[in-house]
């Protein structure tokens, strides 16, 4: 990923300039950072252990919360050392390492919200196929698919944007290392990265997105003209409740900043965007799962009597 460039290092300006309100901010990014971890390791390592939610859908819920985890590590320590530190610097490698990464975590989570909401369509409209169609291997098979092809996809982005040329300035108006933050500090042509980034990035999380919303569609119509029990209705509505949330949280910011042009919006809305789907987002699963499902609840408060 070798490219014709002056530019060593790159600074990340943060959420903001004024300097009086670090200490405020990094109590609040730490606590919510601290909550992402405790969270979603909870609900991780529930999982794990209680035999009871060995089923595909606690299957991907794990993943989920192994995604949310890592997904906020890869910018979240880097914006509370620069929140307390005079030094802002970020290597150029370093940079592209957190920009892959990102948008590998990221492209990855937007492609296991539909498989989840699959899942809940076959249980739910097909329940005497569930265990034939959602068997562990299946399960497997599905989790190493997306995990592939978010790879590649945030591997292409990686490429691109490394062969570009920085020649100057070097300072990131943004936490992290972005995508369209880099372009705009890319001394040569970046229309086929803009390219990329709206046709590729855009197609995944719009077509991710349509899944999900026909995944629901599904539901919804057979749980009102085929299902007649009322109880039925409010547990699977409680459950798909749960996850469509999620979806909202994690899509509407994503797509906002993705698919709009980059011009529609300023650094400032880009930045506030961007902490609500990578930092808030990851910190509220847990907390949005664990309220609304009697079976985690029930599993962690197992789990905590046995070690009281």
């Amino acid at each position: 990923m070798y490219n014709q460039t002056s530019v060593t290092e790159f600074l990340l300006l943060g959420v903001t300039d004024i300097q009086e309100l670090y200490p405020i901010l990094f109590a609040i990014f730490f606590t919510i950072y601290f909550v992402n971890i405790t969270g979603n390791g909870a609900i991780l390592m529930i999982v794990i252990l209680d035999p009871r939610l060995h089923s595909p859908m606690y299957f991907f819920l794990g993943n989920l919360a192994c995604l949310d985890i890592c997904f906020s590590t890869v910018t979240l320590p880097k914006m509370l050392e620069n929140l307390l530190s005079t030094s802002k610097a970020i290597s150029f490698l370093g940079c592209i390492t957190q920009l892959h990464f990102f948008q590998f975590l990221g492209s990855t989570e937007a492609m296991l919200l539909p498989v989840m909401a699959f899942d809940r369509f076959v249980a739910i409209c097909r329940p005497l196929h569930y265990s034939v169609i959602m068997n562990h291997q299946v399960c497997i098979h599905m989790t190493v698919a997306i995990l592939t092809m978010g790879f590649f996809h945030a591997l292409l982005h990686a490429v691109m944007t490394s062969r570009l040329s920085f020649c100057g300035p070097n300072h990131i108006h943004h936490f992290f290392c972005d995508i369209k933050p880099l372009l705009d500090l890319a001394c040569g042509n970046t229309e086929l990265n803009l390219w990329l980034l709206n046709t590729v990035t855009g197609t995944i999380a719009l077509t991710t997105f349509f899944l999900i919303f026909l995944s629901y569609f599904y539901i919804i119509t057979y749980l009102l003209f085929k299902t007649r029990s009322c109880s039925m209705l409010h547990k699977a509505l409680s459950t798909c409740a749960s996850h469509f949330m999620v979806v909202i949280l994690f899509y509407a910011p994503a797509l906002f900043i993705y698919i709009c042009p980059a011009s529609g919006s300023s650094l400032d809305q880009d930045r506030i965007i961007a902490i609500m789907y990578s930092v808030i987002t990851p910190a509220l699963n847990p907390l949005i799962y664990t309220l609304r499902n009697k079976e985690v609840r029930s599993a962690l408060n197992r789990k905590v009597r046995r070690w009281l």
